[in-house]
């Protein structure tokens, strides 16, 4: 990374989705300093607001948040927005995933929620998809959005200790094991976050170049 690198926000102060986000871009081998919400803050003098997601889709929340921050800071900003989209709950929790458990929700509580509406529904109707919307705002050259998905299915029970969210009872297709006992690196190979920025990364590099 050259000295001149250009200033990317990464619009999120999820910790658990800043420690993945680093590592899956890091591996992109971009020439961007990649800076949090706070370090931001810290740098410009600035404060950036908390951004409500009031879309009705990944795509929609994911803007409203790379956009956000990208005009409290006035840098590009990455953001996104994923979730379980469970077959049985009609595609829910969906958007909702964070706060599915409803006010003052937690990974925990949301994941119990989960487990105990689905407790009933058999095993061949058990599917399941992550999706992850990423976005790109820069101030002059707009916004990108771009979107990458995981097929599984639901585990009955959680297991693992890895990841977070409703990593514990997710299975992806073609594997025996939940997402939480996958190694960090394996995880990225597949997951929906990791399908989705990898392409947000060749964005970048694309415009990085013009």
């Amino acid at each position: 990374m050259s000295e001149e690198s250009e200033v990317v926000v990464l619009a999120t102060r999820n910790h658990h989705k800043l420690v993945e986000l680093r590592r899956i871009l890091a591996e992109a081998e971009l020439d961007v300093r990649l800076i949090d919400i706070p370090e931001a803050e810290e740098l410009l003098g600035v404060t950036v607001p908390e951004i409500a997601e009031t879309g009705s889709t990944f795509e929609e929340n994911a803007l409203l948040k790379s956009a956000g921050v990208c005009e409290a800071t006035g840098l590009p900003a990455i953001a996104d927005d994923s979730g379980l989209c469970v077959d049985a709950l009609n595609g829910m929790p969906g958007v909702l995933s964070a706060r599915w458990s409803g006010r003052g929700a937690t990974d925990a509580t949301n994941l119990a929620l989960v487990v105990d509406q689905t407790a009933d529904v058999p095993d061949e109707l058990r599917g399941a998809q992550f999706v992850c919307a990423a976005a790109l705002t820069c101030p002059v050259k707009g916004s990108t959005v771009v979107v990458g998905s995981l097929e599984g299915r639901l585990a009955r029970a959680p297991r693992g200790d890895h990841g977070f969210g409703y990593d514990p009872i997710f299975v992806p297709l073609d594997d025996t094991r939940t997402t939480a006992e996958m190694a960090p690196h394996e995880k990225d190979a597949i997951s929906h976050r990791g399908r989705a920025f990898r392409r947000l990364a060749l964005v970048l590099a694309d415009r990085a170049e013009r």
